[in-house]
């Protein structure tokens, strides 16, 4: 076994001189025999390790009794010994979720609190081979997704250093012949036999058939373990690139958009992946609910001939084909001021700052030559002041310049692709007779009279400091 677990390490890089360890023991088999692997080599590899056990409160006394155990252990080998305990069942049923996870997100927090005291380089766990075979099979089981059929990973960043698993290269049995070498009498965890819990029946009923067919399947399974980890990762690093291209966020990361063409070229695999990590960036946790469903239903949305389909995501997230763009927002940040109109006096020369952050801003002046899309400059004796900035309302029409007559604002909108919520919220200019002047930043209409010699107004918008 050692001979297994040394060579295990060089080929993964498992460790390094001088490092500091921090060891998870719980007093099992595997946790004890790793513990007594790390105390005799340290001083070959000049390691300083320190053990660390977390009570999680599950078992009543039992769970003391381990905790002693290895305390007694690590002062019998002069190894430095940490303990916690956490209230595993409080927050199971705070947060309802179930015991594994529970512990796991109470145990890990300790864990990353410690390395950082210690300023530890590696926290080494007692995962095995066999463990990689259940948790394997647990996943396919569970998951839908290539990328949640991974297994456990050999090494992985945590804190200021790495998780560890040497012990994956070798079975629980040869853990246990370890032990019973070493005079190691570990603490047995009666709650392992309860085949109640699916890893346990995996473990007592369907892995023993199978290793009838194949004694060697935990090699196949960690071969294939390292396999997809090594595939998913390049992957991944493929789809950020994705969506660092075709995305856009806004600042706080609330608000996502991006062409469905472009995203359209890429590769399916990598489309899939960009949508969980655009959910990853917006989501401050990822619903534990959302599964492949709705990895489907975005995938029908991008290819929905549909110019306006909505979707609810959980936690009031909204999902949106607009025309030819995919839209990701939270419904509370998008009712910012589109659910009441808007109507405002914009004096002439004065300042009004909008409820998007933008600004507007008037001037008498004497030129006529406009600078793009966002100054509109009219003749002063041509409208009636004062000036009214205003969200839009039933029968708006314009004058569009160059073109006889006037068209409904609706229309335009239709023909520029402008989305249904951003059509409530699009600001116009006009004057006191309701005369429709500019629609700011996007079409500029022609007042119904014309007068030489007159001063102009100019209207700029500007984003607000």
């Amino acid at each position: 076994m050692r001979q297994d677990v040394r060579a295990f390490m060089e080929k993964h890089q498992l460790l390094h001189r001088n490092a500091t360890v921090l060891l998870g023991v719980s007093g099992g088999p595997d946790s004890m025999a790793l513990l007594h692997f790390y105390y005799s080599i340290q001083t070959e590899w000049n390691i300083h390790i320190i053990a660390i056990s977390v009570d999680h409160q599950l078992r009543g006394e039992e769970s003391k009794q381990d905790l002693i155990y290895v305390e007694r252990m690590c002062k019998q080998w002069e190894i430095p010994f940490e303990k916690a305990s956490v209230d595993v069942q409080s927050y199971k049923k705070k947060y309802k979720v179930s015991t594994q996870v529970a512990a796991r997100n109470l145990r890990y927090p300790i864990f990353k609190q410690k390395m950082e005291q210690f300023n530890a380089d590696f926290l080494v766990l007692g995962h095995h081979a066999d463990d990689q075979v259940e948790t394997m099979l647990m996943e396919w089981m569970r998951s839908a997704g290539s990328n949640s059929v991974l297994g456990i990973p050999i090494k992985r960043p945590f804190g200021a250093g790495h998780i560890v698993r040497p012990f994956l290269c070798i079975t629980k049995d040869a853990i246990l012949q370890y032990c019973k070498k070493n005079a190691i009498f570990p603490r047995i965890d009666p709650s392992n036999e309860d085949t109640a819990y699916t890893r346990n029946y995996l473990r007592k009923r369907v892995i023993p058939l199978i290793k009838e067919r194949n004694p060697n399947i935990h090699q196949t399974i960690q071969r294939l373990s390292e396999t997809l980890q090594m595939d998913e990762s390049f992957l991944q690093k493929e789809a950020k690139k994705l969506v660092e291209e075709a995305v856009v966020f806004n600042e706080n990361y609330a608000h996502a958009n991006f062409p469905i063409e472009s995203f359209k070229k890429y590769d399916r695999s990598l489309q899939r992946r960009a949508f969980h990590l655009i959910l990853n960036y917006l989501y401050s946790e990822v619903p534990a609910h959302l599964s492949y469903v709705h990895e489907d239903i975005f995938f029908t949305l991008l290819e929905t001939k549909e110019s306006n389909v909505e979707l609810d995501f959980p936690r009031r997230l909204k999902i949106e084909k607009v025309y030819e763009q995919i839209v990701f927002y939270f419904s509370k940040t998008s009712q910012t001021f589109a659910s009441t109109p808007y109507v405002k006096e914009l004096r002439v020369p004065g300042d009004v700052v909008l409820p998007n952050g933008e600004k507007l801003s008037t001037r008498f002046t004497n030129r006529r030559e406009e600078k793009g899309n966002n100054t509109y400059i009219c003749s002063a004796a041509a409208i009636q002041l004062p000036l009214i900035v205003r969200t839009r309302k039933a029968g708006d029409r314009l004058r569009l310049r160059g073109l006889n007559g006037s068209k409904k604002l609706k229309d335009l909108f239709i023909d520029r692709k402008i989305p249904r919520k951003e059509r409530d919220r699009q600001m116009l200019v006009t004057d006191a007779a309701d005369e429709i002047l500019w629609v700011v930043g996007l079409q500029k209409a022609d007042p119904n009279a014309k007068v030489e010699n007159s001063p102009y107004i100019e209207v700029v918008v500007t984003e607000s400091k």
